[in-house]
């Protein structure tokens, strides 16, 4: 689930090079952003997340087209005085889970920010493996950031009320913040 053009250039040469069947999901909105991708021949490792932005208070984890949303809201916490770390996951399965916990065990705090619905969310999954194997890092309970439990709509104006967003992400950290 690549966020950006270099990635999916990467995880699609990655996939097609690979003996294993795999599902490419581009996200709808990111499929339109315009980004230089290097001609040479690269790939990138599938199971392998990116650490997109260094932080010490809170650890964002998303993927695909969220990153973006992750990035902003990192960028308006650090004028607020909140460091954040954000991971792109870049593939949900396999799940690169020693630098979610890595990340996790620095920070203490774990946000999960995705667009899909909370309940059922591939969030769950995640926050179970970080309270399974890093509960003990944790300084706050684990965050899920996620849109309405709600089939999301074409409208935009209909899709926005729905849709997490940057705002949520920064309340969320904010929040976790203060707690501890």
């Amino acid at each position: 689930m690549p966020a950006d053009a270099y990635d999916a250039k990467g995880l699609l040469k990655s996939a097609i090079r690979g003996d294993d069947p795999v599902f490419f999901i581009e996200h709808r909105l990111r499929a339109w952003d315009e980004m230089a991708v290097p001609s040479e021949d690269y790939v990138v490792p599938i199971g392998k997340a990116k650490v997109k932005r260094e932080g010490n208070d809170v650890t964002i984890v998303t993927w695909s087209g969220d990153v973006k949303l992750a990035l902003a809201a990192a960028e308006t916490l650090a004028g607020r005085g909140v460091s954040a770390e954000v991971i792109d996951l870049r593939t949900l399965v396999p799940l690169d889970e020693e630098t979610i916990l890595r990340s996790v065990a620095k920070t203490g705090r774990l946000i999960i920010a995705h667009e899909a619905c909370k309940t059922g969310g591939f969030g769950g999954e995640i926050a179970a493996v970080v309270a399974e194997k890093g509960f003990r890092t944790l300084k706050a309970p684990i965050r899920r950031v996620a849109s309405l439990d709600s089939p999301i709509p074409q409208a935009r104006s209909l899709a926005r009320a729905i849709l997490m967003n940057e705002t949520d992400i920064v309340e969320a950290a904010v929040a976790l913040v203060s707690e501890t």
